[in-house]
C-alpha cells in the first residue's frame, strides 16, 4: 500500500497551513481525485465555531471548486499523531462525493488503517432520485 503511505505523507504537508488557535488540534488532509490530482486541505477554525471548516471538507471543496467531482481516497492526519477520524459532517460530504471511496487514518505509531466511506457512514443521505 505504498500509494496510501504516499497520500498520507501528502496529508502531513497540509498540517503546516492549519489554523487552530482555539483547539490547538491541527489536521491535514490529502484527497486523491479520479484524474490523479492531489488536493490538500487543513482545518481552519473561527471564533464563531460553526464557521470552522475541517481539513477533509477544505480539500473536497477546493477540488470541487476547481472542477473535480470524482475522488478515490483521502488521507487524514492529526498534528499530535492521534487518530483524526472524520466528523459526522465530513463523513456526509465524503459520502456525497466519494461513497465508494476510502479513508486512510493513522492509528498510532505510523500504522495506517483504511476504511470505506460507507463503513464510516453506513446510512448517509443520497441525492433524491426523480421518480417521475
Amino acid at each position: 500500500m505504498e500509494e496510501n503511505k504516499a497520500l498520507f505523507e501528502e496529508a502531513k504537508k497540509a498540517l503546516e497551513f492549519a489554523y487552530a488557535p482555539y483547539s490547538h488540534f491541527t489536521v491535514g488532509a490529502a484527497l486523491l481525485s479520479a484524474s490523479g490530482k492531489i488536493y490538500h486541505g487543513c482545518n481552519i477554525e473561527n471564533a464563531s465555531y460553526g464557521a470552522t471548516c475541517c481539513a477533509e471538507r477544505t480539500a473536497i471543496y477546493k477540488a470541487v471548486s476547481q472542477g473535480e467531482r470524482e475522488f478515490l481516497k483521502i488521507a487524514v492526519v492529526a498534528g499530535d499523531s492521534s487518530t483524526a477520524s472524520p466528523c459526522g459532517i465530513c463523513r456526509q460530504v465524503l459520502w456525497e462525493f466519494m461513497p465508494q471511496g476510502e479513508v486512510i487514518l493513522e492509528m498510532g505509531q505510523g500504522e495506517l488503517a483504511v476504511y470505506k466511506v460507507k463503513e464510516l457512514l453506513p446510512l448517509g443521505f443520497e441525492l433524491a432520485k426523480d421518480n417521475t
